[in-house]
């Protein structure tokens, strides 16, 4: 997500490094340059106004320009904005005994009913019993979709097609769910094309009639400056209590997400990033805006290898790492977990100092991706005893493997080649803390981003003092002069 509002806002700061000294005039065209990202990533005019003005005021300063690296002093001041721009957020649902009531609303094709299935989802994963309710009266196949998701999630939902009126459905709703010792009751609201007065109102009679304690409206992040427009429009109607950003996991430009919170000051409280239920996540400004400076946001990593990730497994991984242990089926088995929270490109933009090595792979022609789905294809075209040692793989066992995984035999030269000095790394880092494991990451990523299609190679050994120039040239003149003798005694026989 925001791939090209990270990759403007890094690229203006990278025009003020090099300079030897900023001044004034150039920190002004590094800040011009942020202005168009913002800009082009359609965040509001307003918003743009006021957050280049927050920054020029604390960049141009002559504390900061006195420093030794400026630069890093204006990605700190332009993280510390960005936080300030999206938060802050309050992320408690304020649950109350013995039934809380939250109503979700918002345009046709925001995702609305998929969110309220996936806010449902996550209430049961905190012990709580939620129901929904399809209030969507106008459009049949939402109530449809809703017992669907329902009925997936194992979470009652309340249904009425005969009545017309959604405040009667919603009333009967709260009757049953108080009955019936519900904890959370959702209300799956109706959706128009487009704001209109009929919407509105009927709306605002839900609200008032039922009274919910919170109202959340949902939106597609990817209609950018529009979403704005909606929400602002949303919340002069019913005083919303939260926003909930769905398709972040598109090609979504962030205006929205910087947007919204200054333009309506409503916050964020969730984010969808994905199709899945469980792709619901709470709304964190500081790690969205580490995420979006390519800083990597390693407590959501840390989240969701918690919950997703097998744990015994991951036990067994370690101690095998602990006893030296590494071969190619420790790394089938670790791609599989990785899997497990979401795509090779994904994981990447979590890790600090790697947010811009998908795009980078890219540009070099390189899909992480499709290569380590091929990498999996040659890792199970092995026997278990040449994935137990790699280096007893000849050209005939390469051919081989070569044939079963629908390569060319060098596919397996490079993975073995790439695959040795990984392995040392990897039972180097076991015995690492969190931070030296952090700084390897960072060591690797610098290396990868000097040339991001290139594998890892065998480190060299230690070749003693280092040479000087002048040693140097006396060395090739020596290698010049013996092989000039060599050719010369070729030809006299």
């Amino acid at each position: 997500m925001f791939e090209n509002l990270q990759t403007g806002l890094m690229s203006a700061i990278k025009t003020l490094r090099g300079k030897g000294k900023l001044t004034e005039a150039n920190m002004r065209e590094g800040l011009e340059l942020v202005r168009q990202s913002l800009l082009e990533a359609d965040v509001s005019l307003s918003v743009v106004k006021d957050f280049i003005s927050r920054i020029s005021e604390k960049a141009t300063g002559e504390a900061v320009l006195r420093l030794l690296d400026p630069t890093e002093q204006l990605v700190k001041i332009v993280h510390e904005e960005l936080i300030a721009l999206m938060g802050p957020v309050d992320h408690s649902l304020h649950l109350k005994k013995p039934l809380t009531t939250l109503m979700l609303c918002g345009l046709q094709g925001s995702g609305k009913t998929t969110t309220c299935g996936k806010l449902g989802y996550l209430l049961v994963k905190r012990n709580l019993k939620p129901m929904l309710v399809a209030a969507d009266l106008q459009r049949p196949a939402a109530i449809d979709q809703l017992e669907i998701l329902g009925k997936t999630l194992g979470i009652p939902v309340h249904t009425d097609r005969i009545s017309k009126d959604p405040v009667q459905v919603c009333q009967d709703a709260a009757k049953k769910a108080a009955a019936a010792g519900v904890d959370v009751l959702i209300l799956d609201t109706a959706g128009r094309l487009h704001i209109d007065q009929e919407l509105m109102q009927q709306l605002q009679r839900v609200e008032q009639k039922l009274q919910p304690d919170q109202v959340y409206f949902v939106v597609d992040a990817m209609t950018g400056q529009d979403a704005v427009n909606s929400a602002k429009a949303f919340n002069d109607a019913l005083e919303l209590d939260g926003v909930i950003l769905t398709k972040l996991d598109g090609d979504t430009r962030g205006g929205a997400a910087l947007s919204v919170k200054h333009v309506t000051g409503v916050p964020i409280k969730f984010i969808g990033t994905g199709e899945m239920t469980d792709a619901l996540e709470e709304f964190h400004p500081d790690r969205m805006a580490g995420r979006i400076l390519g800083m990597g946001d390693m407590l959501t990593l840390i989240e969701q290898a918690t919950e997703k990730l097998d744990k015994e497994a991951v036990a067994k991984q370690e101690e095998r790492l602990r006893k030296g242990e590494f071969t190619l089926d420790d790394f089938r088995t670790q791609m599989g977990q990785a899997k497990r929270l979401g795509s090779f490109s994904k994981l990447l933009s979590f890790i600090p100092g790697m947010g811009q090595m998908t795009q980078m792979m890219g540009e070099a022609g390189v899909d992480a991706d499709e290569e380590m789905r091929t990498v999996g294809g040659i890792i199970d075209s092995m026997t278990p005893e040449e994935r137990r040692n790699p280096k007893m793989i000849d050209n005939s066992r390469r051919r081989r493997i070569a044939a079963g995984a629908g390569v060319p035999p060098n596919k397996i030269s490079e993975l073995v080649k790439s695959f040795l000095p990984m392995a040392e790394m990897m039972k180097a880092m076991s015995s690492m803390n969190m931070k030296d494991r952090m700084n390897a990451m960072r060591q690797m990523s610098q290396t990868m981003q000097q040339n991001p299609g290139a594998n890892l190679q065998t480190p060299k050994g230690n070749t003693g003092k280092r040479l000087t120039s002048q040693e140097k040239n006396e060395m090739r003149k020596q290698r010049e002069k013996e092989k000039k003798r060599r050719e010369k005694e070729k030809r006299k026989k």
